[in-house]
């Protein structure tokens, strides 16, 4: 039988903390939840996604993940892709600006601050 899942948190292993704590804090309005030199741990505003930041080479981080991973990126689905491009786009590595898409979402790429991708996207009203 499988397990039921009762709360998933994905992880992401980075070098800077402070950096990526700011660049998720900025654009997606995560609050810190918990803060160390080791680990952070963001939440939304109703507490239902949540976002750990470990540094890398940390005893707890494991020892496959210590090292640059490749085809993952993180997704984030906001009201309106357009009005966050506006705000963030200085200051922030923009890898493609918002593009309507064939599959009915308005997406942007950026990069984090490790170099990690992250799509931000909207559903169009199509």
């Amino acid at each position: 039988m499988p397990a039921r899942v009762q709360r998933q948190m994905t992880n992401v292993v980075v070098d800077d903390l402070d950096a990526h704590k700011r660049f998720f804090t900025k654009l997606f309005a995560f609050n810190v939840d918990y803060d160390s030199e080791w680990f952070v741990h963001l939440i939304s505003e109703g507490r239902d996604l949540e976002l750990g930041l470990i540094r890398r080479g940390h005893d707890v981080v494991p020892a496959d993940a210590n090292t640059a991973t490749g085809g993952v990126y993180l997704t984030f689905v906001v009201d309106d892709v357009d009005a966050l491009f506006a705000e963030v786009s200085t200051g922030v590595d923009v890898i493609e600006g918002p593009h309507d898409t064939f599959y009915g979402q308005r997406r942007l790429l950026l990069r984090a601050p490790g170099g990690s991708v992250v799509d931000v996207s909207s559903p169009t009203a199509s």
